[in-house]
């Protein structure tokens, strides 16, 4: 199994056809912010391939320094799921990136019962992973998440720091303000934030 950087028309053809189906439009951010990132030299758009085929995928969000990687975006192509793809992807994005933030919806009221347990599933399947629950939670454009690590530190603070160091080496404090509550503190509302597609202006993402 191998690891293939992909393209701007790759990255491109890999969004239309796959992670527009994989990811609820809420959780999806727009092409052209990915394809910013890109020029910035801090994403990193990958193809999983397995004797020459393609079976997954993974889109990684790389600190300004390089502490770990943000895997924001992971999955196993249509008919080859449950089939132990997802955690020989997960071990050779470990062995490339050598620590790990992830971010899993977090259960809640907001969601049926059946959601929820979806979510703790996923959530359970990168604890099987060797990943860890962090002890603080983010929502970002106002979708809660359970934040998860997998790396040599154990001080959840500096894994904090670490992680929003992602999200603050490319927004505005401003943006950061409005729409990236990381870490989301006991009690707190979750800011309401516009959909990616319809509402939020490609220009705020600078």
């Amino acid at each position: 199994m191998e690891l293939r950087l992909l393209n701007k028309d790759e990255l491109t053809a890999l969004y239309q056809n796959e992670m527009t189906v994989d990811f609820p439009r809420a959780e999806l951010k727009p092409l052209a912010a990915m394809l910013r990132l890109m020029d910035m030299g801090c994403y990193e758009p990958l193809l999983v391939t397995e004797n020459g085929k393609p079976v997954g995928y993974a889109i990684v969000w790389l600190s300004e320094h390089r502490e770990g990687a943000l895997l924001e975006y992971f999955g196993v192509l249509r008919g080859l799921r449950n089939s132990g793809l997802g955690t020989k992807i997960l071990a050779l994005l470990m062995e490339r990136y050598g620590q790990i933030f992830g971010e899993a919806e977090a259960p809640g009221p907001d969601a049926s019962p059946e959601e929820n347990a979806l979510r703790r599933r996923r959530i359970a399947f990168y604890e099987r992973n060797g990943f860890r629950v962090l002890d603080y939670e983010c929502a970002l454009f106002g979708v809660q998440f359970n934040c998860l690590y997998q790396g040599p530190e154990t001080d959840d603070r500096r894994v904090e720091a670490m992680h929003r160091g992602v999200y603050a080496g490319y927004f505005s404090p401003a943006h950061m303000e409005r729409y990236i509550q990381l870490p989301l503190r006991p009690g707190e509302e979750i800011h309401s934030a516009p959909k990616w597609m319809e509402e939020f202006d490609e220009e705020d993402w600078t």
